[in-house]
């Protein structure tokens, strides 16, 4: 018996739900932050009404299949030309706004504010507002709706920096099983909507019964606002109870939509259903079936009395949206007309030539252009504009003409085109949000103007919208960003406006510009396994692995694209060199080797300044390099110690002369930006006091085992011994200190932290006048003679101190306005300097440089608890806290132990640039777990008081001053790193392994070397984790900025090669995948890889508009006998265009510098022919008795139900790559079969193929394919062939799977088992698991099932029924299973013969329709055992998001169809992930529960990761 983890890897990307509320902060919050505009510069002054108030902005929820996630919107104001060099400062390496200056707004950004995974898909949501104005404080929840009736709301908890279940509405299980009425299986989920004014909320489940939630009606009295503040800070919307209304007896039957509506005094719904249902052959004669009814909803007394109705709407209307205040009323979208409705009026407008009015009689009004609107996405931009989007990706604006009492008339009109969206929702009033699963979601801007002031300042927009526009094509170099490419193409970017109309002069335009997309990679159609371009022939074991990516087919339509999918980064290397023995490498700078231009508004040219030196630290001894223009060493003639190995090398006083701000000296750290870009290290130059005030006095410092030196370019100043003991360190640390040695160094201008072998700490103090530098060893250490494990300094800088905020006082010292008026021009880039220690014990603690006050503490930071808060906060939790420990020390001795030996071995905090960015902090422990915190700041309402009190009572006034000080309101919260491979424990001493960098390529973050390398990048305030696999184990890593290597990076691989490298630029980094998206302009169908010429075959349809004549008459040319009889069309409707999908099969060959692909040759289908799959074959020629690698394309013709199917086989042999792209491919054969052909294989050197209802095997002589073997299963449409030597699986449409088998002897195809359920296959494959053989298949209800076949056991009927394995539900539809072989891991090579089991293991790596990858990898019996039973404890120790229940989410869904229950063998990865996440003392608790380990269960999750690490 075998078993399986399901395992994802990539998670979805496709956005299905958006919608913006008040989530984080309430609307009064930004009242009182946002500064008055001062306009100062002329063009701004002849342009007031052009530049309108921001406003509140509220936050963006979006929802992918199973993932939540919630995003700030961060505006960046073009105030002032203060503020535009600060933002440059701070976000030098950070790529530039996107969109250019619209309407007062240089750019805008997401930034994230958390992500959840759920363990549920989301059906629907909604934000449920707070009421009460701008002026509320009150903030909004989300609403989420599960199937098949399940209902979370959740809030923001400020306190914990995520979001928090409010309440739980369940109205599943036996006590509601009559809501069903019946009924088993319902064609869509629950459907939630809210009241405008947030007074409840509606969710319509089972089709037929609407869930009133009732809102709480907090904070409507002005008293109640103010406990609720004083008691927990903001409060939220939330629902105070539920009840049911059944449509049914409302005289409804079939429910399209409803929708709350504005302006009532109660809350209004209006539900749009179809009295009696129509269908095709119908419509002509019943074709106004649908109507709408108001109810007003009485939440109080439970009734819901019908207050105004409209009939006789057309049937395909399918969408009701609210028009908003002062209009009121809604809007019906049928696919062919739009119809406004309200209580005293109502209009049309007809779309096409297909609206039909009621009766003959009045005509409808037409729109100017024709347009089909079924499938679109709505929101208002204005109380009287609305925002359409099309499924071809059109934006059009509806304007409600309204003359203040009634609307008279609609307007339709034509805007840009962007992408197919899911979703629209506006946030604030001048962005709106385009959700996308098809491609790249965007944020965008808008601004709105008059036609009719066209001439004073419609010619400044002509000139502001091209100027908007223009950033973007430079950034099209950086990305192939789907949105970005239609915005290039000049149709799209035209503006059109209204179409003039001289009732209404002043017709309003709008312009757009794009300012931010979230990549999206779905829907995964297909992929394919293939070499990447740099690949390593050599490589072995897992670094072979990163030699692979994966090609997938993506998108739809326009949107249509090739990804690119890379696992693990592989940097561009440059240059090699054999460099054994390695232990660190660092680049320092000198001098600015950029010429004489003192540019003192830019900051551009100080980042791009050069590095001078490379310092290599061997075992023994230290080389210097010049990075100039080639790599020379210069170890002889310079002054660094040279004799021994160094600890770390870095710059120090490379600012400006100090200012000094709240008495901290305040400093530029190692490498950062330069404010001036002089050259005053000339050849000769003398140093003079005019020079001193305005220059740099940048030094290095080296530090080795036993001392410092600091140098002035390749010339020391200063050497420090800290062998002996000194005056400045005291008597205390005499002989102790002989043989302590340095261990690990921290640097942060102007000061040096040095973390010594026996568990203390120094500071070296830089003096920057004189530069020179003194030894301090702080007294609180020296009392205290705590063990220091581990240490690091952090530099708080920027433009505001982000930690100086979370201090007690922290509004009195911050705000914008001293941001913004730098006293002199230049930013003020000061900052302050703490640092930060972990002690044995496993304590962390927080002090200010260099007075050494304790500012911060947290006990047990190595546990790795969700939150760390600063332990004098919690002095009334504490004694809680010491019960638990006793209790502890209780529960046996073996346990223990292992947590005892745990200490954190590296510790490092740093904030990135970014105007709003906030401090991580990471520490990396004993067994290789890496610990991730994000800083954040929680204003606790109850702490300020109380806290001052009890502290100063219970250490009688010492301490209560310093509380003062303390960085009370500082919290952190643990980020989760799943995606991370921790690292393979080892007893070497442990080196330091974190090197952060501010500008690799354009991207900042930190790299982590040894023996599992990874990037962490930082975008939005994420972290993006990508491994490296390439070269194994690293050593060393550092930055490298030269003329030969722009923005590059050095490592030294653990087999002593150092490697000079860049980082893939085509590739973007801000996805789950580093990710390559090539546009193809169509929809890719299907791909599969020419290993032999590296290249890849595609199918692509492109949409092409034909009129009704060619249509017709190319269906005459292939039917000769049958003539279309077109005598009863008008020849107007002759010419009216259809659109058609031509297919193709493209031949793309990557591009060897990583840029765009290349087509070398397309093959070209015929009319109304579609391929329908590409597969390279290997057949064995029966002439020539040789092997022949051909291209096998399946086609069939799609001509309408009177024509009778057929396909095409077509066989392409490709040649050498020449010149010539006609020469690449040539046809060999072609062959036409009843029954269009969708899936073919090849089998032992025969083709088989599947056409129509029959499977038949045919034999290539070389020119002719000849039929040895047919099939007649009754599947009715193939929808994969999977073969193993000579076995069989098929999956059919609509009738599961087949298993069969081949036999040479007697030519004969024979069926040996079948699976006797109906399934709608997705896709199947073979999983095999050593000698065993299993069928693996998805199905349209997003489950994946395991069969076997086992001919001697009973209940298989003799062999003629597949068992079942396992069944699990993925909760997304699975569309190709891909078999690759799995690594074996470290804990498996042991003494396992290389045929064995353990070796010959596939796992099934996985793509779905919403983007995300996963795998399903076979585990041993004895790993299966101890993951379930770990499984089973925690879906009760873990606090799942939004209650939802992992258990119910993966049962098999059967949809109403009989089934029967298979066994639970597959685990999910996914809840098991959670395990890492928990903290240590739960971790060890929870493995002693269940009988084993917590290092036996962490190896057990590394070595399946490390197993399917495939990329």
């Amino acid at each position: 018996m075998s078993y399986a983890a399901y395992k994802m890897m990539h998670y979805p990307t496709g956005i299905e739900t958006c919608g913006s509320g008040f989530i984080t902060q309430s609307r009064a919050d930004f009242a009182s932050r946002i500064p008055p505009i001062t306009s100062t510069d002329g063009l701004d002054a002849d342009w007031p009404p052009r530049r309108h108030d921001l406003g509140p902005i509220p936050n963006l929820v979006v929802t992918a299949a199973n993932v939540l996630e919630l995003y700030i919107v961060r505006v960046q104001e073009d105030t002032s030309a203060v503020t535009a060099t600060r933002d440059s400062s701070a976000r030098a390496s950070v790529e530039p706004m996107r969109g250019g200056l619209m309407d007062g707004l240089a750019g805008a950004s997401l930034e994230l504010v958390c992500h959840y995974r759920l363990h549920a898909n989301v059906e629907s949501m909604a934000v449920l507002a707070v009421g009460g104005g701008d002026g509320s404080r009150g903030r909004d929840s989300i609403i989420l709706a599960f199937r098949d009736a399940k209902i979370s709301v959740l809030e923001f908890d400020d306190s914990v920096h995520g979001l928090r279940t409010s309440s739980m509405h369940c109205f599943e299980g036996p006590e509601w099983l009559h809501l069903k009425r019946g009924r088993e299986s319902f064609a869509r989920g629950p459907l939630v909507k809210v009241d405008p004014q947030g007074r409840c909320g509606g969710v319509l489940v089972f089709e037929l019964q609407m869930i009133i939630l009732k809102a709480a009606q907090a904070g409507s009295g002005l008293v109640g606002d103010d406990d609720a503040l004083s008691s927990g800070g903001a409060v939220s919307a939330r629902i105070e109870s539920s009840y049911i209304i059944n449509l049914r007896d409302l005289g409804m039957k079939h429910v399209k939509d409803y929708i709350f509506v504005h302006g009532y005094i109660e809350p209004v719904m209006v539900i749009l259903h179809e009295r009696e249902l129509t269908w095709a052959g119908r419509v002509s004669w019943k074709h106004h079936t649908c109507m709408i009814s108001a109810l007003s909803i009485s939440t109080t007394m439970k009734q819901h009395p019908l207050i105004w109705s409209a009939v006789n709407l057309p049937h395909d209307a399918y969408k009701l949206l609210a028009v908003p205040s002062p209009i009121g009323g809604v809007l019906v979208i049928g696919a062919n007309s739009i119809h406004y409705h309200s209580q005293s009026a109502s209009c049309a407008l007809a779309l096409n030539n297909y609206a039909v009015p009621v009766d003959n009689s009045q005509e409808m009004p037409r729109s100017s252009f024709s347009v089909e609107l079924d499938a679109a996405n709505t929101t208002w931009l204005l109380t009287d504009v609305a925002l359409l989007s099309t499924k071809t990706g059109e934006l059009l604006l509806l304007n409600l003409v309204y003359d203040g009492r009634v609307v008279q008339r609609l307007d339709l009109s034509k805007s840009k085109a962007s992408v197919l969206t899911s979703g629209i929702t506006t946030i604030g009033n001048s962005l709106f949000f385009l959700g996308s699963r098809l491609g790249d979601s965007l944020l965008v801007q808008f601004t709105c103007g008059l036609g009719g002031s066209m001439l004073s300042s419609g010619l400044k927009e002509e000139v502001g919208d091209i100027e908007g526009d223009s950033p973007q094509v430079k950034r099209l170099r950086m990305s192939s960003s789907d949105a970005l490419q239609d915005m290039i193409s000049g149709e799209e970017l035209s503006l059109y406006a209204s179409a003039p109309n001289n009732a209404d002069s002043a017709q309003k335009t709008f312009s757009f510009a794009v300012r931010d997309s979230l990549i999206n990679v779905g829907p995964l159609k297909d992929f394919s396994y293939g070499l990447r371009m740099n690949a390593d022939a050599n490589a072995t074991g897992l670094a072979k692995q990163s030699n692979y990516e994966l090609v997938c087919c993506s998108g739809h339509g326009k949107n249509g694209a090739l990804c690119v999918l890379r696992q693990s980064i592989r940097p561009e290397m440059i240059t090699e060199v054999e460099l054994p023995g390695c232990k660190g490498i660092w680049t320092v700078y000198h001098k600015n080797a950029r010429g004489h231009n003192a540019d003192f508004s830019k900051t551009a040219a100080d980042e791009n300044e050069y590095h001078a030196y490379l310092i290599i630290s061997l075992e023994a001894r230290t080389m210097v390099l010049e990075t100039a223009d080639l790599l020379t060493e210069v170890t002889e003639s310079v002054d660094y110690f040279v004799q021994g190995r160094t600890v770390a090398a870095g710059n120090l006083f490379g600012s400006l002369l100090p200012c000094t701000l709240c008495g901290f000296v305040s400093w530029f750290i190692k490498g950062n930006y330069m404010i001036f870009g002089v050259n005053l290290y000339g050849e000769n130059s003398e140093f003079s006091a005019s020079h001193l005030l305005s220059s740099f006095r940048r030094r290095v410092v080296q530090v080795f085992e036993r001392g410092a030196r600091v140098l002035d370019g390749s010339f020391m100043t200063q050497e420090l011994n800290f062998g002996a003991p000194n005056s400045e360190s005291g008597s205390g640390s005499g002989s102790g200190s002989e043989s302590s040695t340095v261990l690990s160094v921290s640097i942060a201008d102007p000061y040096v932290l040095l973390c010594m072998t026996d568990g203390s700490i120094r500071l070296l103090v830089g003096d920057p006048s004189t530069c020179m530098i003194s030894i301090y060893t702080p007294s609180s250490f020296e009392i205290l003679k705590k063990s220091v494990s581990a240490c690091t300094l952090y530099h708080d800088k920027g433009p505001e101190p982000w930690l100086r905020k979370t201090s007690t006082d922290a509004w009195l010292s911050t705000g914008i306005s001293e941001a913004i008026d730098g006293a002199d021009g230049a930013p003020h880039d000061q900052g302050d300097i703490y640092c930060v220690v972990c002690y044995e014990s496993g304590a962390l603690e927080i002090f200010d440089v260099p007075s050494f006050n304790c500012v911060f503490s947290a006990d047990k930071f190595m546990s790795g608890k969700s939150l760390l808060v600063d332990s004098f906060m919690q002095e009334q939790a504490k004694d809680v806290e010491v019960t638990n420990k006793s209790s502890e020390e209780v529960i046996g001795q073996g346990r223990k132990e292992s947590s005892q030996n745990m200490k954190v071995v590296e510790l490092a905090m740093h904030r990135w640039a970014g105007q709003y960015s906030r401090p991580f902090l990471f520490g990396i422990l004993t067994d290789g777990t890496i610990l991730c915190y994000h800083a954040y700041l929680y204003e606790g309402v109850e702490n300020t008081s109380k806290i001052d009190n009890s502290v100063s009572v219970q250490n009688s006034g010492g301490l209560s001053s310093i509380s003062a000080s303390r960085l009370r309101n500082l919290r952190f919260v643990r980020v989760p790193l799943d995606t991370y491979a921790r690292e393979e424990t080892s007893s070497e001493s442990p080196c330091q392994r974190i090197t952060i960098f501010k500008n690799i390529g354009g991207h900042q973050g930190l790299f982590l070397s040894g023996s599992r390398p990874a990037w962490f990048m930082v975008f939005r305030e994420r972290l993006r984790v990508h491994p490296q696999l390439c070269d194994g184990s690293i050593v060393a890593f550092t930055v490298l900025h030269n003329v030969n290597c722009n923005h590059g990076l050095i490592y030294v691989t653990s087999q002593g090669i150092l490697k000079i490298c860049q980082l893939p630029s085509v590739s973007s980094y801000d996805n789950y995948w580093p990710v390559q998206k090539i546009p193809l302009k169509g929809t890719p169908h299907q791909v599969t890889y020419l290993a032999e010429k590296n290249l890849y075959p595609l199918i692509v349809s492109v949409p092409v508009h034909k009129s009704l004549n060619q249509v017709l008459s190319s269906l005459v040319d292939q039917e000769v006998g049958h003539q279309v009889e077109n005598h009863n069309l008008g020849s107007d409707e002759l010419h009216q265009t259809y659109t058609l999908d031509e297919f193709e099969v493209r031949i793309l060959e990557p591009e060897k510098s990583g840029g765009p692909w290349q087509t070398k040759a397309t093959i070209p289908m015929q009319s109304s022919e579609n391929a329908l799959t590409v597969r390279v074959v290997t057949l064995l020629n029966t002439t020539t008795k040789e092997n022949e690698t051909l291209l096998a394309i399946g086609t069939g013709y799609v001509q309408g139900e009177d024509v009778a199917a057929r396909g095409r086989v077509l066989l392409f042999s490709v040649g050498k790559n020449t010149d010539n792209p006609q020469n690449l491919v040539s046809e060999v054969y072609s062959k036409e079969l009843k029954g269009a052909i969708s899936a073919l294989a090849s089998l032992q050197g025969h083709l088989l193929i599947a056409s129509g209802p029959k499977i038949i095997l045919h034999k290539w002589t070389g020119t002719e394919l000849n039929g040895v073997a047919f099939f007649d299963a009754p599947p009715l449409y193939v929808v994969s062939l999977n073969i193993v030597k000579n076995f069989i699986l098929l999956g059919d449409i609509h009738k599961s799977i087949y298993f069969l088998s081949w036999k040479e002897q007697g030519a004969q195809l024979s069926l040996l088992a079948k699976d006797f359920g109906s399934l709608d296959c997705f896709a199947t494959e073979f999983l095999i698991d050593g000698s065993t053989l299993s069928l693996t298949v998805s199905d349209d209800q997003k489950n994946i099932q395991i069969f076997y076949y086992a001919p001697k056991m009973s209940e298989s009927w003799k062999g003629q029924k597949l068992l079942s394995r396992a069944e699990f539900h993925v909760g997304a539809h699975v569309t190709k299973f891909l078999r690759l072989q799995m690594l074996s891991a470290s804990s498996d090579r042991t003494g396992a013969a290389p045929g064995s089991d353990k070796t010959n293991r596939f796992a099934l790596l996985f793509g779905t329709l919403d983007g995300s990858i996963g795998c399903i990898a076979p585990l041993d019996e004895l790993t299966f055992r101890r993951l379930q039973s770990l499984q089973r404890k925690l879906v009760d120790a873990v606090a799942h998001v939004a209650g939802l229940n992992p258990k119910s989410f993966r049962q098999f869904r059967s949809n109403g169809k009989a089934h029967r229950p298979g066994p639970d063998s597959i685990v999910d990865c996914e809840l098991l992930c959670d395990y890492e996440m928990l903290p240590l003392e739960e971790q060890l608790e929870i493995a002693n529960q269940i009988g084993t380990t917590r290092s036996q269960i962490l190896s057990n999750l590394t070595d399946l990761s490390l197993g399917t690490s495939f990329l």
